[in-house]
């Protein structure tokens, strides 16, 4: 029970951070390209990360980081943490905090349908959470008239993320939390460098402009949300440990309310709580009831 419940707080702790890096995204992407915001924010957490794990492992630092089994693990999650984290921030171009994170909170339906590959059934109820989920999508971007690049990539995200999430499941065992994602941050930041590349220019006068939205994603959201992910994870299911992270939705919300003042119409409000709702029928299993005796 302890166990279970230091990974709910986990996550939850998680979620509120995430929720609020939607705000310090959205101001990011109008000073550099997504890409160059993503590979400088993930280079950041994984300095961030070493420091720690160096004070922490100490004579075992060398050791830690250089298990083959954690890069064995790190290089997968960091290649779906990549593309996930690479369409919300592309995503974030086009669309609002609010409705980027209800529509990234669209993996919350995916996981346990992805959960078919691994042999995990999932309840009826979440092929009627993925309806309400569908239709809450359409009202929230405004109807098929108004739907943007933006939404479809945060789309994208969310079943990048499903990914992202189920392979944690898989390879977290026992390796340290905060190696992992240091691990996975690197592989992300190598990977957003190569997109710069081909995409992008560094401007060092607009890197500086944007270091505080860089710092709070690349620190706080990249560094110690994802180690809180992982260790909230490692005590709980995926469909649980999804459905908490579905919160993250209500505090994308909130920080964009509070810091951009941004606002919802009467519609696109019915459609984030039509997602929220499938969000959480989801998870509500449906026992298989035994025919009463004639």
């Amino acid at each position: 029970m302890k166990k279970q419940l230091k990974g709910s707080l986990s996550i939850i702790l998680a979620t509120v951070i995430w929720g609020s890096t939607f705000v310090a995204q959205s101001v990011g992407v109008t000073k550099i390209g997504p890409f160059s915001f993503l590979a400088i924010r993930s280079a950041l957490a994984v300095v961030a990360l070493l420091f720690v794990i160096l004070i922490r492992t100490r004579k075992q630092f060398l050791s830690t980081i250089l298990n083959p089994k954690l890069w064995l693990a790190g290089i997968p999650c960091g290649i779906a943490l990549f593309v996930a984290t690479a369409l919300q921030q592309w995503g974030l171009v086009y669309t609002t905090p609010a409705k980027g994170g209800f529509i990234t909170a669209m993996y919350i339906i995916l996981v346990p349908i992805f959960g078919l590959f691994l042999k995990r059934k999932p309840p009826v109820t979440v092929g009627i959470g993925a309806i309400l989920a569908v239709f809450g999508l359409y009202l929230l971007s405004g109807g098929m008239d108004t739907v943007n690049i933006g939404d479809v990539l945060t789309l994208g995200c969310a079943i990048a993320f499903a990914i992202q999430i189920l392979i944690v499941d898989r390879v977290a065992g026992d390796l340290d939390s905060m190696a992992l994602n240091m691990a996975q941050a690197l592989v992300c930041s190598v990977a957003s460098f190569i997109a710069v590349l081909f995409t992008e220019t560094l401007v060092m006068a607009d890197i500086l402009s944007c270091w505080l939205p860089l710092c709070y994603a690349g620190v706080l959201s990249m560094g110690v949300a994802y180690t809180l992910q992982i260790v909230g994870q490692k005590a709980l299911e995926p469909t649980t440990a999804s459905l908490l992270m579905s919160f993250e939705s209500i505090f994308a919300a909130l920080s964009g309310w509070l810091v951009l003042n941004q606002t919802l119409s009467t519609t696109e409000f019915l459609g984030c709580a039509l997602v929220f709702v499938a969000i959480i029928l989801s998870q509500i299993p449906i026992k298989n009831r035994k025919k009463a005796p004639v």
